[in-house]
């Protein structure tokens, strides 16, 4: 089987990852079916209007101007395709154990279109071992073989949302085939589409490099913010403990306390990990697993906090109006998938509390005001900077009569406390 050159490709999945992906491929001077299951999401990508963040009307009208892009929830367009790329979400269950309906989902579909010659890839986060022994086998139901018939092979995304396209296209790419043959095309393909292509030994390697990544940025975020929550009893400014450590310039890398590591990459991937670790070994891995308690510990900890330093000043939970300040998983990033601080915000209702949400990069009409105005510090017993948004008026929320810090952003003062 001759390596070939993709010229038509499918991406199947058109979120956060899919619609940027499929971008660069049109870019590349690829014609691009965008599939995706949710009818709104098509009619919103027929019509040019971006969902994604890292993707402006702008760009997908260029994508849609050449005419190489197809957004459709048919999965028959697959027909034909020479590269299809799973870019499905990879979710947990109510167990909080992986859930791969999707990807096995979409497999099902590539399945039925699959012809000899043509290229699989799985980009979606998952653990070591789901493309060659859940996605191959469905494939292989087609009766071609993979690495013989077809190509098939993964390479994880890497997309830090708010980082745009031509930051997409800087990251280097990871890709592995399930034999030489399959990663010569895969590597081909993205070295049209990214500035560097690493090329990994095997596949599941590959899918073990993804939630390493993942991982380790989870337990660095988890450590720091267990020492936050000591910090205080140690009488220390963990936040200025860490600005001198940074300047060792060496053996230490500064993470950030805050409301706990929203997204999906480090609260969800990293179970695909320690949930496959112990389904394997028996024993749990007890240093991720210990790093997500934490980190999922955050918001009711912050609230506590913010209840703690009312209480302070006489003021009742069960009366107070509450500004939280941010409510997205992320600075600058109108995305709310996994939000540590929407939790803070539920355990402050759950106590009682009425709580006003600002957040101006969340659209208008969804309950979420888009700036602190002087009345809205006036009427609030109580302000939480949940998120540091840039363009936020600090110097305003400041003159409040008490504010919780949780991100660092206000300077010392009697009625700021900070985490």
């Amino acid at each position: 089987m001759k390596p070939l050159v993709p010229r038509r490709v499918a991406v199947l999945g058109c979120g956060y990852v899919g619609v940027p992906v499929a971008l660069l491929a049109v870019a590349a001077g690829h014609d691009v079916v965008a599939i995706d299951t949710d009818p709104d999401r098509i009619v919103q990508l027929q019509a040019g209007k971006s969902y994604i963040v890292d993707v402006t009307d702008a760009d997908l009208a260029d994508a849609l101007g050449s005419g190489r892009l197809l957004p459709t929830a048919d999965p028959n367009t697959l027909a034909g395709f020479d590269i299809v790329l799973i870019t499905v979400p990879t979710p947990l269950d109510r167990d909080g154990d992986p859930d791969l309906t999707l990807v096995e989902a979409a497999a099902k579909h590539v399945a039925a279109q699959l012809e000899p010659g043509c290229t699989v890839v799985l980009e979606s986060s998952t653990y070591p071992g789901t493309t060659q022994d859940i996605v191959l086998p469905i494939l292989e139901c087609s009766g071609l073989r993979a690495g013989i018939d077809f190509h098939l092979g993964y390479s994880p995304e890497r997309i830090d949302p708010g980082m745009g396209l031509a930051g997409l296209r800087a990251v280097p790419k990871i890709v592995a085939g399930i034999n030489d043959a399959s990663t010569a095309v895969i590597a081909e393909f993205w070295r049209a589409l990214v500035a560097e292509v690493v090329v990994a030994p095997d596949i599941r390697t590959a899918e073990l490099a993804k939630l390493f990544e993942n991982v380790f940025r989870l337990v660095n975020v988890s450590l720091v913010n267990e020492l936050a929550q000591h910090a205080r009893a140690l009488g220390a400014d963990v936040r200025q403990a860490l600005a001198l450590a940074e300047t060792k310039g060496f053996g230490f890398m500064r993470f950030h306390p805050g409301v706990g590591a929203g997204g999906h990459c480090l609260p969800v991937d990293t179970r695909y990990l320690s949930w496959q670790i112990r389904t394997l070994s028996g024993t749990p891995a007890a240093l991720i697993e210990t790093a997500s308690r934490i980190n999922d510990s955050m918001p009711t900890y912050v609230a506590d906090r913010i209840v703690s330093g009312l209480d302070r000043r006489g003021v009742a939970i069960e009366s107070a109006r509450i500004v939280a300040v941010g409510v997205t998983y992320k600075r600058d990033v109108a995305d709310l998938r996994e939000s540590c601080a929407l939790e803070v915000i539920r355990a402050l209702r759950r106590y009682g509390a009425e709580v006003v949400i600002v957040d101006p990069t969340i659209p208008e009409g969804l309950q979420v005001l888009p700036r602190v105005t002087a009345d809205i510090v006036n009427t609030a017993c109580g302000f939480a900077v949940l998120v540091g948004h840039t363009g936020l008026d600090l110097n305003l929320i400041s003159t409040a009569n008490y504010v919780f810090d949780a991100c660092g952003v206000l300077p010392t003062a009697p009625n700021i406390e900070h985490l």
